[in-house]
Protein backbone atom coordinates (compact mmCIF):
# COMPACT_ATOMS: atom_id res chain seq x y z
CA UNK A 1 0.00 0.00 0.00
CA UNK A 2 1.26 3.37 -0.93
CA UNK A 3 0.11 6.80 -1.38
CA UNK A 4 -1.13 6.62 -4.95
CA UNK A 5 -3.22 3.50 -4.34
CA UNK A 6 -4.66 5.14 -1.25
CA UNK A 7 -5.39 8.24 -3.29
CA UNK A 8 -7.11 5.95 -6.39
CA UNK A 9 -9.07 4.09 -3.98
CA UNK A 10 -10.29 7.42 -2.13
CA UNK A 11 -11.15 8.99 -5.12
CA UNK A 12 -12.97 5.75 -6.26
CA UNK A 13 -15.29 5.52 -3.20
CA UNK A 14 -16.20 8.97 -3.93
CA UNK A 15 -14.31 10.93 -0.86
CA UNK A 16 -13.09 14.08 -2.42
CA UNK A 17 -14.20 16.90 -0.67
CA UNK A 18 -15.46 19.54 -2.93
CA UNK A 19 -14.16 22.98 -2.59
CA UNK A 20 -15.79 25.68 -0.24
CA UNK A 21 -16.84 28.55 -2.37
CA UNK A 22 -15.23 31.58 -1.20
CA UNK A 23 -17.98 33.87 -0.16
CA UNK A 24 -18.01 37.25 -2.49
CA UNK A 25 -18.57 40.66 -0.66
CA UNK A 26 -21.17 42.99 -1.84
CA UNK A 27 -19.60 46.01 -3.77
CA UNK A 28 -20.07 48.59 -2.30
CA UNK A 29 -18.28 52.88 -2.18
CA UNK A 30 -15.92 53.41 0.17
CA UNK A 31 -17.42 56.38 2.85
CA UNK A 32 -15.02 58.10 5.27
CA UNK A 33 -15.23 57.52 9.20
CA UNK A 34 -16.85 61.00 10.09
CA UNK A 35 -17.41 61.23 13.89
CA UNK A 36 -21.23 62.06 14.42
CA UNK A 37 -22.74 65.19 15.63
CA UNK A 38 -25.52 64.18 18.00
CA UNK A 39 -26.23 60.71 20.02
CA UNK A 40 -28.14 57.87 17.82
CA UNK A 41 -26.74 59.45 14.49
CA UNK A 42 -24.55 56.29 13.76
CA UNK A 43 -24.00 53.07 15.78
CA UNK A 44 -21.56 50.64 15.07
CA UNK A 45 -21.73 47.14 16.08
CA UNK A 46 -19.07 43.82 15.55
CA UNK A 47 -18.60 40.21 16.55
CA UNK A 48 -16.05 39.54 19.15
CA UNK A 49 -14.77 35.63 19.22
CA UNK A 50 -13.87 34.06 22.54
CA UNK A 51 -14.30 30.94 24.47
CA UNK A 52 -15.65 28.78 27.50
CA UNK A 53 -13.63 27.11 29.90
CA UNK A 54 -14.72 23.64 28.00
CA UNK A 55 -13.77 25.43 24.94
CA UNK A 56 -16.80 25.94 23.41
CA UNK A 57 -16.90 29.49 21.13
CA UNK A 58 -18.85 32.58 22.40
CA UNK A 59 -20.17 35.12 20.34
CA UNK A 60 -20.11 39.04 21.59
CA UNK A 61 -22.46 41.22 19.99
CA UNK A 62 -20.53 44.73 20.83
CA UNK A 63 -22.78 47.87 19.97
CA UNK A 64 -21.23 51.59 20.58
CA UNK A 65 -22.71 54.80 19.65
CA UNK A 66 -20.02 56.46 18.06
CA UNK A 67 -20.63 59.94 19.05
CA UNK A 68 -21.42 59.06 22.98
CA UNK A 69 -18.93 56.15 22.89
CA UNK A 70 -21.86 54.49 25.37
CA UNK A 71 -21.54 50.77 25.12
CA UNK A 72 -25.06 49.98 24.02
CA UNK A 73 -24.97 46.32 24.82
CA UNK A 74 -22.77 43.41 24.43
CA UNK A 75 -25.38 40.25 24.39
CA UNK A 76 -23.33 36.85 24.59
CA UNK A 77 -24.30 33.49 23.12
CA UNK A 78 -23.15 30.62 21.47
CA UNK A 79 -24.04 31.63 18.26
CA UNK A 80 -26.06 35.25 17.33
CA UNK A 81 -28.34 35.26 13.66
CA UNK A 82 -29.25 38.21 12.30
CA UNK A 83 -32.88 38.01 13.61
CA UNK A 84 -31.46 37.90 17.21
CA UNK A 85 -29.14 41.33 16.06
CA UNK A 86 -32.54 42.83 14.71
CA UNK A 87 -34.14 42.13 18.16
CA UNK A 88 -31.16 43.57 20.06
CA UNK A 89 -31.25 46.62 18.45
CA UNK A 90 -35.46 46.92 19.03
CA UNK A 91 -34.74 46.55 22.66
CA UNK A 92 -32.13 48.97 22.76
CA UNK A 93 -34.08 51.42 20.59
CA UNK A 94 -37.04 50.94 23.23
CA UNK A 95 -35.28 53.26 25.55
CA UNK A 96 -33.20 55.74 23.36
CA UNK A 97 -34.38 55.59 20.03
CA UNK A 98 -33.51 54.34 17.06
CA UNK A 99 -30.38 55.42 14.99
CA UNK A 100 -30.03 57.56 11.55
CA UNK A 101 -27.46 54.48 10.46
CA UNK A 102 -25.77 51.26 11.63
CA UNK A 103 -22.02 50.65 10.37
CA UNK A 104 -21.01 46.93 10.14
CA UNK A 105 -19.07 45.09 8.03
CA UNK A 106 -20.27 42.27 5.59
CA UNK A 107 -20.61 39.28 8.08
CA UNK A 108 -23.37 37.16 6.78
CA UNK A 109 -25.75 38.15 10.18
CA UNK A 110 -25.00 41.97 8.78
CA UNK A 111 -26.15 41.12 4.97
CA UNK A 112 -28.73 38.85 6.27
CA UNK A 113 -32.20 39.14 5.60
CA UNK A 114 -33.65 39.92 8.67
CA UNK A 115 -31.31 42.54 9.36
CA UNK A 116 -32.46 44.46 5.83
CA UNK A 117 -35.85 43.93 6.72
CA UNK A 118 -35.98 45.32 10.19
CA UNK A 119 -33.47 48.88 8.61
CA UNK A 120 -36.57 49.04 6.00
CA UNK A 121 -39.29 49.02 8.59
CA UNK A 122 -37.43 51.43 10.68
CA UNK A 123 -35.47 54.23 8.33
CA UNK A 124 -32.07 52.97 9.59
CA UNK A 125 -29.34 53.47 6.90
CA UNK A 126 -26.89 50.25 6.81
CA UNK A 127 -23.61 51.21 6.13
CA UNK A 128 -21.63 48.61 5.25
CA UNK A 129 -17.65 48.79 5.33
CA UNK A 130 -15.73 47.24 2.42
CA UNK A 131 -14.38 43.80 2.64
CA UNK A 132 -11.06 43.99 4.72
CA UNK A 133 -11.21 46.99 5.66
CA UNK A 134 -11.52 47.15 9.48
CA UNK A 135 -10.17 50.41 9.91
CA UNK A 136 -13.31 51.72 8.16
CA UNK A 137 -15.15 50.83 11.46
CA UNK A 138 -12.17 52.48 13.05
CA UNK A 139 -14.72 53.01 16.30
CA UNK A 140 -15.78 49.83 17.14
CA UNK A 141 -12.53 48.33 16.31
CA UNK A 142 -10.88 50.28 19.16
CA UNK A 143 -13.83 49.49 21.16
CA UNK A 144 -13.31 45.93 20.52
CA UNK A 145 -9.17 46.13 21.44
CA UNK A 146 -10.11 47.85 24.55
CA UNK A 147 -12.31 45.04 25.34
CA UNK A 148 -10.78 42.19 24.60
CA UNK A 149 -7.23 43.41 26.32
CA UNK A 150 -9.61 44.21 29.55
CA UNK A 151 -11.95 41.93 29.70
CA UNK A 152 -11.97 38.40 27.29
CA UNK A 153 -8.25 37.92 27.92
CA UNK A 154 -8.11 39.21 32.25
CA UNK A 155 -11.36 36.11 32.50
CA UNK A 156 -11.77 32.79 32.46
CA UNK A 157 -15.54 31.92 31.52
CA UNK A 158 -16.79 28.60 33.34
CA UNK A 159 -19.90 29.23 31.27
CA UNK A 160 -22.52 31.08 29.42
CA UNK A 161 -24.00 32.45 32.61
CA UNK A 162 -20.87 33.24 34.26
CA UNK A 163 -19.15 34.90 30.56
CA UNK A 164 -22.62 37.45 30.54
CA UNK A 165 -22.12 38.39 34.23
CA UNK A 166 -18.42 39.57 33.96
CA UNK A 167 -19.06 40.96 30.25
CA UNK A 168 -22.23 42.83 32.04
CA UNK A 169 -20.18 44.24 34.80
CA UNK A 170 -17.55 45.66 32.72
CA UNK A 171 -19.81 47.08 30.38
CA UNK A 172 -21.15 49.11 33.49
CA UNK A 173 -17.85 50.03 34.47
CA UNK A 174 -16.73 50.80 31.13
CA UNK A 175 -19.73 53.28 30.26
CA UNK A 176 -20.01 54.60 34.27
CA UNK A 177 -16.64 54.82 35.43
CA UNK A 178 -14.10 55.56 32.82
CA UNK A 179 -12.47 58.55 31.48
CA UNK A 180 -12.42 58.95 27.66
CA UNK A 181 -9.57 60.84 25.93
CA UNK A 182 -11.93 61.60 23.07
CA UNK A 183 -14.86 62.88 25.27
CA UNK A 184 -12.46 65.44 27.66
CA UNK A 185 -12.16 62.90 30.00
CA UNK A 186 -15.30 62.29 30.82
CA UNK A 187 -17.06 59.17 31.00
CA UNK A 188 -19.45 58.10 28.09
CA UNK A 189 -22.38 58.10 30.58
CA UNK A 190 -21.40 61.60 32.11
CA UNK A 191 -20.78 62.93 28.32
CA UNK A 192 -24.01 61.84 27.24
CA UNK A 193 -25.71 63.51 30.36
CA UNK A 194 -24.45 66.81 29.49
CA UNK A 195 -25.00 66.98 26.00
CA UNK A 196 -28.73 66.35 26.78
CA UNK A 197 -28.37 69.37 29.40
CA UNK A 198 -26.23 71.83 27.27
CA UNK A 199 -26.26 70.35 23.65
CA UNK A 200 -22.65 70.56 23.17
CA UNK A 201 -20.24 68.02 21.92
CA UNK A 202 -17.58 67.30 20.07
CA UNK A 203 -16.08 69.15 16.85
CA UNK A 204 -17.31 67.04 13.48
CA UNK A 205 -14.13 65.53 13.06
CA UNK A 206 -12.97 62.98 9.83
CA UNK A 207 -10.61 60.12 10.26
CA UNK A 208 -8.57 59.16 7.49
CA UNK A 209 -6.99 56.17 7.32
Amino acid sequence: MNHKKVYRLYREAGLAVPKRKRRKGIAIERQPLVLPEAPNQTWSMDFVMDSLECGRRIKCLTIVDDFTKECLDIPVANGISGDQVARTLDAIAAFRGYPQAVRTDQGPEFTSKALDQWSYDNRVELKLIEPGKPTQNGFIESFNGRFRDECLNEHWFRDLAHAREIIGNWRRDYNENRPHSALSCQTPLEFAADYRTTGKGSKLTEITK
